[in-house]
């Protein structure tokens, strides 16, 4: 988290091959995402509303099926007020090389500024993005099977994203030391310049606007319908308390929800190296255990 600071032709031959190129034309425009030897395809920059912030990549696996190839949502972080699709950029390659039936979204949302674009912005732009790809599943030819990952705000968008709402009906969520609480988040991060601003993003302090911390708490809204979690959590990190991690498994236990938490006692708020492999390698067993 962040303070605030994409050859001549014979005329004999012409109507023939006119209609042949028509033909053709129509053919790729309706199957070259449709078929199920369809080749890998990126698409930068895909608007799903109308702020320049409110866009997506997609990346689109070789050989997806409408029926069988599920979406991997993924959610950047940066305490709400910073941070872009791009922090995914260099994990890209190693997200489909574990997870190389998966199409990918990552998506960008509009960031809280010291003037608007408060909550609940990101939260709705979250949703607003989910029912554009839901959409155009079709057109991009693959399925209706969502699962969200998310890093520390992104986290809780991917959360919130799962467990509040159910169009579609999330399959799975992954979160990267994503906030479950933020009544806790304000109370006990030991972030001081996060506590200074989370009540101008949320609109007072907890005993301000209560109703607003409740509704952005992804642990509010699990029930023992939601989805397969996953968690990964730092033991050292400076800016979400490792406790929100542990309630949020006991509630998922508490209401028979499947879920692993994957701790890493010296790791802060993000890590590198071999325990990021490992939590690459955590995601991959736990989606091809959970996800159907």
């Amino acid at each position: 988290m962040t303070t605030f600071n994409y050859n001549p032709i014979r005329r004999i031959t012409i109507g023939i091959l006119l209609i042949s190129c028509i033909t053709l034309i129509a053919s790729c425009s309706k199957h070259d995402l449709t078929s199920p030897e369809s080749v890998a395809k990126n698409y930068t920059n895909v608007s799903y509303g109308t702020d320049p912030q409110q866009n997506m990549d997609i990346y689109l696996p070789a050989g997806r099926s409408s029926t069988t190839t599920p979406l991997l949502v993924l959610i950047h972080g940066g305490a709400w007020v910073s941070g872009d699709k791009s922090d995914f950029a260099p994990y890209i390659d190693s997200i489909k090389k574990v997870l190389p039936q998966y199409a990918i979204a990552n998506i960008n949302y509009r960031l809280a500024t010291i003037t608007g674009n408060y909550f609940p912005m990101q939260e709705n732009d979250m949703d607003s993005a989910t029912q554009f790809l839901l959409r155009h599943i079709n057109d991009y030819d693959v399925s209706g099977r969502f699962i969200y990952l998310g890093v520390s705000a992104g986290g809780q968008l991917a959360l919130l994203q799962a467990f509040k709402y159910n169009t579609p009906q999330a399959l799975a969520v992954v979160s990267f030391f994503g906030p479950s609480d933020m009544t806790d988040l304000y109370i006990n991060s030991p972030d001081t310049a996060l506590i200074k601003y989370l009540p101008i993003l949320m609109g007072g302090t907890p005993s301000q606007n209560p109703g607003m911390y409740f509704r952005s708490s992804p642990i509010n809204y699990v029930t023992s319908h939601s989805c397969p979690t996953l968690l990964l959590q730092g033991g050292a990190d400076p800016l979400v308390p490792p406790a929100e991690a542990f309630r949020l498994q006991d509630t998922l236990q508490e209401l028979g929800v499947v879920n692993q938490l994957v701790y890493y006692p010296n790791d802060g708020h993000g890590w590198t190296g071999p325990d990021l492999q490992d939590s690459f390698e955590k995601i991959q067993a736990f989606l091809e255990k959970n996800v159907e």
